[in-house]
């Protein structure tokens, strides 16, 4: 199986629709434009944010991350330093995959944003879980701090050491273990990457559950131990629910089998569910059985202009209603966001300038009774006015080219400058009223306040841009968008996690004693806080 992304090309096309009767029967003219698929934040052809700063260091020579520890008030833990008695130790148990090159530590040692960056000196590769093992229980034994990484493509530091902590990688774990084509379980190695095990199974009419923007970098373990969200969450549900069993190796070393395939096993303690979104405080996830739905043999996507927030909201509300059991993904982003996807990517919307756009996208099993039913629903809201405008893919790389304006958002908003990112859940009638808010509290403070994400479930993504970081403007947005999340009983993390940039927001989306509990949790656990300090908890004094 082939892990890496392929770089391919993918046509841009635009097809105006009109509201008049049998306009979705119509033949299409398309007119394209090839353009290079690439992959977050990378010029040219470069895919995944190893490429992209490899390619970056090159081409623009980016300034030097700071150090984490020098721009958050953070403490180092009382954790052992790696020793030259300590590499010639893990040399032993993973001979020739002990990484000192200080060129490669620093692409491991920054995150994907750029905005984190640590100093360890030593990444470990292993290949199995029992190396695993090893090295946790050596490091347990040393008390040496470990941070266990995948496809370090996370969005709140989760996924980098704070200080020296050694880098775990799972890149090189990333076989198949088995795929049955009866019942679509799937079960891998943790380092199997997203975008590589979505052709796996496709090649045998079967489809992953999730599918991530990153899918071409991020690893199925980090998924998992992220409990990744996405775009296809509206119609396959959380990995809380897919995923039916791991594999996880603990602080101490231990390997906890639990990588059943069964649907249904109804004895003891759901053990698996303490590790789904743990981001690898509890254990290191090395291996994943999953459940793989079968390939939808029709697929539609429509991309479609709103002239306002309310009609957005109707229009989800009618798509609801009227596409049900087909409807797979429902997108939005606003006037802003487009205008940054086309200023810094030079992607060209398919549709007219309105203030908001909607990929809307059905999944089904029958062309002509998905097309029957699409066609309704988009005769019903340009006809009401809820939509004035839209195209209609139905070919997959012209679907692809529509889902790439929603997907490379990130991308164009990490060209506009420094990014302070929001991920929240929040009632879908207020999901707006936070950018609005925010636009207004900010003003000239920054270049721009934009909002888009996954209106099915509630999940808005929120990103403020500015020419530098700043520690007033920060000061500015936190704690106030985490309270704002807050009173509307939302979560200040809808899918993102909570990494180290969000540890400290715990309390205002979880009450006290479950804060508590999940500190007792970590201690019995991991004992030493050895597994990605820093991370997920909040600060005790």
């Amino acid at each position: 199986m082939a892990e890496a992304m392929v770089l391919c090309r993918v046509p841009r096309w635009s097809v105006r629709l009109w509201a008049s009767p049998g306009w979705w029967r119509t033949t299409w003219t398309l007119r394209a434009l090839v353009r290079p698929k690439r992959g977050p934040g990378c010029p040219g052809g470069a895919s995944g944010p190893l490429a992209c700063r490899m390619f970056s260091k090159v081409s623009s020579c980016p300034p030097e991350v700071m150090l984490t520890q020098e721009r958050y008030p953070v403490q180092r833990l009382p954790f052992s330093v790696v020793s030259e008695e300590d590499l010639a130790a893990f040399e032993r148990m993973v001979p020739g995959r002990v990484v000192t090159d200080p060129e490669v530590l620093e692409v491991s040692n920054v995150d994907w944003l750029r905005t984190a960056r640590g100093c360890s000196k030593v990444l470990l590769r292993p290949q199995t879980s029992e190396e695993v093992s090893r090295i946790l229980r050596y490091c347990h034994e040393r008390n040496l701090a470990v941070t266990p990484q995948g496809g370090n493509t996370g969005l709140v530091g989760g996924s980098v050491p704070v200080f020296d902590e050694i880098i775990l990688s799972t890149a090189l774990m990333n076989q198949v273990t088995s795929f049955n084509s009866v019942s679509g379980i799937l079960t891998c190695q943790a380092g199997c990457v997203l975008e590589g095990l979505s052709r796996y199974v496709q090649e045998q009419d079967f489809v992953m559950p999730l599918d991530l923007g990153a899918k071409g970098s991020c690893h199925i373990g980090g998924n998992v131990a992220t409990n990744a969200g996405g775009l296809r969450f509206l119609r396959y549900g959380s990995l809380r629910g897919t995923v039916l069993g791991l594999e996880v190796v603990l602080a101490d070393g231990t390997v906890l089998d639990c990588l059943t395939s069964l649907r249904k096993d109804n004895t003891g303690y759901d053990l698996k569910q303490l590790f789904i979104g743990s981001e690898g405080t509890l254990g290191v996830i090395t291996a994943v059985s999953i459940l793989c739905p079968p390939r939808p043999q029709a697929v539609n996507v429509a991309f479609l202009g709103c002239p306002g927030f309310a009609e957005v909201l109707q229009t989800f509300s009618t798509c609801r209603r009227m596409l049900g059991e087909i409807l797979s993904a429902f997108e939005f982003m606003d006037a802003e966001c487009m205008q940054l996807v086309q200023q810094h990517l030079h992607l060209a919307s398919p549709v007219q300038e309105s203030a908001f756009y909607l990929l809307v996208e059905t999944s089904g099993s029958s062309t002509g009774h998905d097309a029957e039913k699409l066609g309704c629903f988009l005769e019903q809201v340009l006809g009401s006015g809820l939509v004035t405008d839209g195209t209609v893919a139905t070919d997959e790389s012209k679907a692809q080219a529509l889902w790439a304006l929603r997907e490379r958002i990130t991308e164009a908003l990490s060209r506009d400058g420094y990014v302070y990112k929001y991920d929240v859940s929040l009632p879908v009638e207020r999901l707006y009223d936070l950018v609005t808010d925010l636009r207004a509290r900010l003003g000239s403070q920054a270049r721009h306040v934009v909002g888009y994400g996954h209106l099915g479930d509630g999940n808005l993504h929120l990103n403020v841009t500015v020419d530098a970081f700043s520690t007033a403007l920060l000061d500015t947005l936190e704690p106030y968008v985490y309270a704002w999340t807050a009173g509307q009983r939302g979560s200040i993390s809808a899918e993102h996690g909570l990494g180290f940039r969000k540890r400290d927001a715990l309390g205002y989306s979880k009450p006290p004693h479950a804060v508590q509990l999940m500190q007792q949790l970590k201690a019995l656990l991991d004992p030493k806080g050895i597994l990605n300090p820093y991370k997920m908890l909040p600060t005790q004094a």
